[in-house]
Order: structure tokens, then sequence, then C-alpha cells
């Protein structure tokens, strides 16, 4: 038993000291793995002075956890109270309150009542006769007095592990003295073990021997990030995604199991192939099948086929041939190794299921082949699903079979179209594996066919793995170039690091154009990614589609339009929406509408950029219904983020944050978009969540996709880092970022302002930063794009930036209408957190009369509009204002109050919008009357598609019509008409 007393040395007070101060932050968070949250809860109830009691079953990590949050707090307390209580010492008396009390006794003793000093020296020596029976009440107050007496000197902190360890009356006078504590400086931390699984109030029992109000929290199982990161952590790296998934599926995400699972694959000679389960230590066997030798021989065999079983039930164990099944479960069922579950209505569809993941692994390892060739056997045949049939034949067999290999490839096949391509991969491999040597050629399809399942699923490393063992062997230019094709795809983002693969490519496709395309559609991603060169991109998916077309192959034909449609978006090529058009025209190949670099992507790209927020989150949520049908992981990935996206836009800040740590939980989980998940966390944390968080995710996308080689995403984690850094109220690091993404975009040729929308910001950032030129360098640039393409929103976002910079050189009323006419043009679009950010700013620049009607009145509108976004860090930062300024809310001020409204002169009857007050200024005289009537829309905010429809002309007139303007009034833009009616209303 482990005795420790920790007392810090330093200066006590001789005084209670009070509460318990925070923990060491950073000193030991490297210490556990995933427990983020569970650290979370903890950490809150021990500042605040509360106990924290840690539950769950052996091998779950409670120790660690409660080692790490002890040498956290170790340092807030005077006095470090500790045991550790094991199995063998449960049985003798008083051990643990010798843990504990054994060297701190001394210090107090004297203080002590002559009979409780006698009772508690009995107990602790071992001297006398001391028990509960005979000291009684002299002991339990013994026990109690000697806490309050260290606490009156400082914080206590009581550390027990292994609870359930507790000798009986140790665990007694803990718990008299526990429920006697209460307002003194005391804590405990304690560690219980309980079942595998959470039963309501299991814990209750040890809760007793703990202070009140303790909180009860469960260490829960790992994620398979988490059982990944562990492995790595403890030197089991490169292991294939598949194998960590097998992992974590088998240690039911217990970190101990998973340990031994890994040392045992470490030290395993031959790995196992797909399909097969992992090797099981002996260590872990004896763990989880103690109780085994108590069950008979045909319970041992049932059970077992049991274990080989998919789904078992009493019906399938029944069909198999097992007779007793039901006797036989039950027993074991006592014996704590698996539980029934009974079919309510009296049948035998009741299913069978393991205690725990393990103990189905174990019972397996520990059958010898045969016995396992004899269960697979029986349920080849019992199995009621043609893939279990056909998985269950081919485990029986040894050997090639040609009608088991064609069984096995159309259940490949049956999984494929249930949506199951992991299931196919593994049946195609089993298919393969049971191929004749004279049918090489069905044998190297099958594989491949495989590997491309594998790819589907999101196992990357098995899909390389088989195309790189096909291409060992196959002589075929189609396999092979097909194969080819697997590896590219592997390799994701990081396509710098193949670059070798393209001339073997090439030369393997020959003169062949259904595979010149394919190879070509690859270098149209190459292009962007590694060079940086779009039209490059573009003119390569554009050959690629020719050369499908003439090999009449459709599938990568639509797959290269919808790459080029992508490519001329992002350049504003006015050809993008006619390939769009040819993308989506029929015949259409299912599988290319709903991939995530299909022509329903590409729509859904065109929609989002194009300011149809209802219709791209149409497009995007029919397209993650569908691939989620199909089992496709990666497009799942990439259609999370892409709806998040479409919420963030809308204002919906809870549910992007929600979507995209759900997308980046998918992408960690089969390291597929890693940094581009990451990315667009970054962006969603900064809208609804943390700024710190944002700064973190983002630094990691930056490093990713610089470790990639990757250009494209580059500039969008650029961007996501330079909006974290503006979120977080660093305007100068910001526009560093910011400032890289402009040099880069330029480099690879974008010039849609819509595709990261990080213009505002930087313009934004500059302006605060001094940097006043440079900011409308990057407004009248960026505008001119913007217009070219109808980009609404974005024209929008740069009127706001344009207000900072009209404000900066004193313009105070004409920033103001410029930001209420940019929200009310945001807000009309349906961009909600945008049009809540022009609010903020016009608050920010109300601020500076804070008791003045019109400044009351913009923080309430933007405190509104952010609650609405639930819009976390901007309402911060509104806060901040708040309090700095000093302005405080009017609930019967209203938001319309603060600027004066123009009429439409359309006579159309729209909503007020802020304007002039009265007439227009004298320079506008001199325009016609419908110069003066654009002009006055124009000041509303309207866009030239809306004066076109409110004055029943064409858009072309509208602009013809600006320019006149422009040239009789000598102004350059739209901001100088709303500086000419500014000076109207202050003069």
């Amino acid at each position: 038993m482990r005795r420790d007393l920790e007392e810090p040395a330093r200066s006590r007070p001789e005084q209670v000291t009070g509460q318990f101060s925070g923990p060491a932050t950073g000193q030991f968070g490297d210490r556990v793995t995933g427990r983020d949250d569970l650290l979370a809860r903890a950490r809150g109830q021990l500042s605040r002075g509360g106990s924290v009691l840690l539950h769950g079953p052996a091998g779950i990590g409670k120790s660690t956890v409660l080692r790490t949050l002890a040498a956290e707090y170790a340092e807030s307390a005077r006095t470090v109270l500790r045991c550790a209580a094991t199995e063998s010492e449960s049985h003798l008396p008083f051990l643990t309150l010798v843990d504990l009390l054994g060297l701190v006794a001394d210090e107090v003793s004297e203080q002590l009542p002559a009979p409780q000093r006698a009772a508690l020296e009995a107990a602790l020596t071992g001297r006398g006769d001391s028990s509960l029976h005979h000291d009684g009440l002299a002991l339990r107050l013994a026990v109690l007095s000697v806490l309050r007496a260290l606490a009156a000197r400082g914080p206590v902190l009581l550390v027990a592990d292994d609870l359930q360890w507790l000798d009986a009356a140790s665990a007694e006078l803990l718990g008299f003295a526990a429920r006697r504590l209460g307002g003194m400086p005391v804590r405990m931390l304690c560690a219980a073990r309980t079942g595998t699984e959470p039963q309501r109030h299991s814990y209750d029992p040890y809760l007793r021997a703990s202070l009140p109000e303790t909180l009860a929290i469960r260490v829960p199982p790992l994620s398979r990030t988490g059982i990944s990161e562990l492995l790595t952590r403890r030197g089991y790296t490169g292991l294939p995604r598949s194998t960590v998934r097998d992992i974590h599926g088998t240690s039911g995400g217990n970190p101990l199991f998973a340990l031994e699972l890994g040392r045992a694959l470490a030290e395993s000679p031959t790995p196992p192939r797909p399909g097969e389960p992992l090797p099981v230590p002996t260590s872990l066997r004896a763990l989880v099948l103690s109780r085994l030798g108590m069950l008979s021989t045909e319970a041992r065999r049932t059970l077992l086929v049991a274990s080989a079983g998919a789904r078992p039930t009493l019906q399938l164990l029944h069909a198999a041939g097992r007779k007793d099944a039901e006797a036989e479960t039950a027993r074991a069922a006592r014996l704590g190794l698996l539980a029934t579950e009974r079919d309510p209505s009296g049948g035998q569809e009741g299913a069978i299921r393991f205690a725990h993941p393990l103990v189905s692994a174990a019972l397996y390892a520990q059958a010898s082949a045969q016995e396992r060739r004899a269960a697979h056997a029986a349920l080849s045949t019992a199995a009621s699903d043609p893939i279990e049939r056909a998985r269950h034949l081919a485990l029986a067999t040894t050997g090639t079979d040609q009608r088991v290999a064609d069984r096995l490839s159309e259940a490949a096949a049956l999984a494929r179209d249930r949506g199951a391509p992991s299931v196919a991969a593994q049946l195609g491999l089993l298919a393969a594996r049971h191929t004749p040597p004279d049918a090489v050629q069905d044998a190297d399809e099958r594989r491949l066919r495989a590997a491309e399942d594998a790819l589907t699923s999101g196992e990357q490393d098995l899909a390389r793995e088989v195309a790189r063992e096909v291409l060992d062997r196959a002589t075929d230019p189609a396999v092979r170039v097909r194969a080819w094709m697997v590896v590219i795809d592997t390799a994701g983002q990081a396509m710098a690091g193949i670059d070798a693969v393209f001339p073997q490519a090439l030369a393997d496709a020959g003169d062949d154009p259904r595979l010149l395309a394919l190879v070509h559609y690859q270098l149209a991603w190459r292009a962007p990614l590694v060079e940086g060169a779009m039209e490059k991109g573009r003119a390569e998916a554009a050959r690629a589609a020719r050369l499908a077309a003439k090999a009449g192959d459709r599938r990568t034909e639509l797959m290269a339009l919808a790459f080029q449609a992508q490519m001329e978006t992002l350049m504003g090529h006015p050809g993008a929406p006619a390939t769009l058009e040819r993308a989506l025209s029929e015949p259409q190949d299912p599988t290319v509408a709903c991939d995530h670099n299909g022509a329903g992507a590409a729509r859904f790209r065109w929609q989002i950029m194009s300011d149809r927020l209802t219709e791209a989150r149409t497009t995007i949520t029919g397209l993650l219904r569908e691939v989620r049908r199909r089992g496709m992981a990666e497009s799942e990935v990439h259609f999370l983020r892409g709806l998040a996206e479409t919420e963030l836009r809308s204002g919906h800040c809870g549910r992007a944050l929600e979507l995209a740590h759900e997308s980046l939980r998918l992408a960690r989980d089969t390291g597929i978009g890693e940094g581009a998940a990451a990315m667009f966390a970054s962006l969603a944390e900064a809208a609804g969540g943390d700024a710190e968080r944002a700064l973190a995710l983002a630094g990691e996308a930056v490093r990713r996709a610089e470790e990639d080689g990757d250009l494209m995403y580059q500039s969008r984690a650029l961007a996501a880092l330079g909006h974290a850094h503006l979120v977080a109220g660093d305007d100068t690091a910001a526009a560093q970022a910011l400032r890289r993404v402009r040099e880069l975009e330029h480099r690879l040729g974008v010039s849609d302002p819509a595709r990261g929308r990080w213009h505002g910001d930087l313009a934004e950032a500059l302006a605060r930063s001094g940097g006043l030129a440079e900011a409308r360098d990057v407004i009248e640039a960026t505008r001119l794009h913007a217009a070219r393409l109808g980009r609404e929103s974005v024209l929008a976002v740069l009127d706001r930036a344009e207000a900072l910079v009209v404000a900066a050189h004193g313009e105070q009323d004409a920033a103001a209408l410029l930001l209420a006419a940019a929200g009310d043009r945001l807000g009309r679009l349906g961009y909600g957190l945008e049009e809540a950010r022009a609010a903020l700013e016009l608050a920010r620049l109300r601020a500076a009369a804070p008791d003045t009607v019109p400044a009351r009145s913009a923080y309430d509108e933007a405190a509104r509009l952010l609650r609405r976004c639930k819009a976390r860090p901007w309402l911060r930062q509104l806060e901040a204002l708040r309090a700095a300024s000093s302005l405080a809310t009017s609930p019967a001020v209203q938001p319309a109050a603060a600027v004066p409204t123009l009429v439409s002169p359309a006579g159309t009857g729209s909503r007020a919008r802020p304007g002039l007050a009265g007439s227009a200024p004298p320079a506008l005289d001199t325009l016609a009357a419908t110069e003066r009537q654009v002009a006055a829309l124009v000041l509303e905010g309207a866009t030239n598609r809306e004066i076109a429809a409110r004055l029943f002309i064409s858009v072309k007139t509208v602009e013809a019509t600006l320019t006149r303007v422009y040239r009789k009034l000598g102004i350059r833009s739209r901001v100088d008409i709303v500086r000419l009616a500014a000076g109207r209303r202050t003069g």
C-alpha cells in the first residue's frame, strides 16, 4: 500500500486561508489523452471548493485522471493526504486510516481529548484492543477532530484511489467524518471501480465515504481518435487506421485493453489480414476469461459460435446446431461473460451481447483454428443474411475455391449496394484470396475493386497497401492505371509527395483515351495544389473531359467537367456557368452526382458563392443524406463541412459549430481532410465558440497545408488564421496573415472574392491598425471583381469595411449611414452574422458619445442580433465595448430611432431604410429625374439589380446612369454619394 504525505515547502499560514485556488494549468495537461471534457468538469467542481468521485470499470483510466488532478491541485493545499487500497489488503482493519493519518496525527494529537487520542493511537499502531466495536464514538470523533485540526491550519486535499478495496472500518470512519466536515476547507478527490456499463447510482456506496455535494463523474471510454493518440504516444506507431479502428472496437475504448492489444500487434510477426480478428494477448485473455473454466465444454463451444457471429441471437445459435443455447448462455450471463436480451414476445430472437467486446475477441483468439472453422461452417448455413453466409463460408474454407470466390464477389457487390463499402472491401480481399492461381486477372480485379471500396469508406492505408500489391503483380495497363489512381487518391491534398507516380501512370496509359483521361484528371488536381497553377488545372480538366467523352467514359467526363467548373468559378471565368451546366447534364452517374468532387458539389459551391443560401442548404443536405446512405466517408467529411458553412453564413453559429466539430471528428477518425476540417472548425469557433480554440485550430490547419505542400488550402487556412486573430482583437497579426492570403491567391489566379471571403477582414484589420491607404486599395480592387461577378454579400461586407476607413477620416455620419445600409443589405441576403457584425461596428462608432440615444440604440440592436446568432466571441467584444464606454442599454429605445429614414422615391412601399432626412443635397439638383432616383436608392443600400427591378429598367441602364452620376458630381463610387448625403445632414 502506497503512503505519501505532500506538504509544499513554503510559508504556511496558521489560520484557515479560505477556498482553494485554481490548478497550476499547463504543467500536467500532457499526461492525459482524450479527457478534456471530463477534466474540465472535475476542475470546475474542485475550483469551487467541491469534491470529485471518479468511477468506471477497470483499466478505463481513473487513476491516470486522478493523478493528474491531484498534481494540479496539490499546490493549493497545505496538507495532502493520500491512500491507495489494494484487494489483497482490504481485509485488514484501519489500514487505509494508517495511510491517511499515520504521518500527520502526531501534529495535532495534543489537541485531542484523552479518550480520542488513545483510541486513535491504538487504531494507527495496532497496539491495544482498538476496534469500532470497543472504541465506538471515541475513534470516530478522533478522526473527525484530526481532519478539523488540519483544516484549521490550511486547506486539506484527500486523495483516495481504488475505494472499492477500502477496508470496512476505514470506510466507516471516513464516511462519519465526511458527513460532518461541511464548511471546512477540505476536498476529496477519489476513484472507485464500478461496472463495465453505466448503472444508475452504482457509485452510491462510495459516496457514503465522501464529503457532501461530491460530484460523481463516470470516466467514459476513449474515442477512436483518443485511442489512436494513446497508441502513438506509447510508441505503437504506423498502425493502419483500419487496425486502430479494430483496436478501438475490441477494447471498447478502454485504454488498458487498447495498449495491450497494441503491444500484441507490435510483437506479432504477421499482422492480421482484413476481416480477421486481432490477436488477443494471454494477459487479457486471463483477465476477461477467468470464469470460462466454470462452463462445460459444450457451453464454451456455444459461446465460440456466438463470438464468430456478427449479430448472434438465440435463434441463430439454435440454427447452428447449439440445442442447449438458452441454458448455456444463461449460465454464461450469471458468470458475467455475456448478457442475454430476451425477446419480449417470448420467442427465441433475443440478441446475445457479450459483457465487453474483449470477451468475444478473447474467446475467439483462444480457440484452435479447427474449432474456429467448425464455428464458421455452422454459421455459413445458419445465417440468414447472404453477406454473412458468404463470409462464414470463406472463413470455414482453406485454400482456393472458385465457387467460394464467386460467392464472396457477389456478397461484396451486395454490401456495396447497401452502402457498406468497408464490408465490401473485406469481402473483396477474401474473394481474391480464394481465387485459384489460374485466374490471376480475376484476383487482381477483385483486389483493385476492394482497394476502391476501402478508399470510399475512408480506409486510406488499406487502399494504398492493396493498390501497391496489385501494381507489384499486374501487367494489364487498365488494371495498373486504376491502381495508380488509387495511390494518387490516397495521397489526398499531399500530392507533392507522389510526383514520381504520374510519369509511370502516363506510360501505362499509352495512347488509350480512357486511361489517359483518368491520368489527366489527376494532373488537373495537381496543377493548383502543387504548382499553384489554376489555369493549368482548368486546361487539364478540359482535356480529361474531352478524352473521356471520346472513350465513352461518362463517369470520368463528369468528374472532369465538375472540376473544370470549380476552377472556372474560383477564377471568375465567364465560361463557368456553361461548364457547370454540362457537368449537370444527363445522363448522370449516381456515384459522381454525390461525390465530394462531383457536379452536385460544384453546384453547391456555385450557389453558396452566389448568395443563394436557401438553395445551397437544400443541395448540401440532399448530398449529405445520399453519401451517408452509400457509406462514402470522404464525401461525408466534406459535406458536413459544407452544411456547417451554410449555417455559418446564415448566422446559425451554434449549429455551425456542432457540424464543424462533427466533420473534424470524422476527419480525424478516418485521416481524411484533417487540415480542411480544422480550418473550418476554426471559423466556426471564431463565430460561435472560443477565439483561443479558433487560433489553435487555424494554426493546425496552416501547418498541415504547409506540410502537404497544398497551396489551395494554405490560402484558406491562412484566411482562417487571420480571421481568428481579428476576433481575438489582434489586428496587426490578422493583417499579416491576410496579406499572405492576398499574395497566394494572386499567384493561384483566384479572382472571385466569394471563395474565401477574407477581403473585408483584411480591410478592417488594416483600417484599425492604421493602414488606411492599403485598406482602401483592398476594398477598391475587390469591389471591381465582386461587382463584375454579382457577389452582393461581398459588396456589402466591403461597404462595412469602407465605413471604418471613412470613420477614421472623421466622417462619422457618413460611416454610420454606410454601416446601417450594409447591415440592412446583408440582412436581406440572409447573412445573419455579417449583419450583426455591421451592427457591432455601428455600436463601436456610436460609443464615442455613450450617453446618447443613438449610442444606446446601436448597442441594443447589436446585442439583439449577436444573441440571435449565438455569436459568443463577438458578444464578448460588445460587452467589452459596453464596459469601456459605460454604455447603458435602454429597452424602451427602439433601434430604428437612431437614424432618420428616407422613403423610397419609386413609391413601391418598401421598408424604410437609413438615409437622408428631408430633401437631397444641393449637388443632386443638377441630376436628371432618373439619375436622382438611382442615387436615392444607392443611399438606401440597394444593389444595381434591386434598383433595376424597382425602377423597371435594365441593370445595364442602372450602370450607365451611375456612370453619368459619378461624372456629373465629380465622384468615383457609391461611397462618395453617401458622403454627399452626410454632408447635407451635418450642414
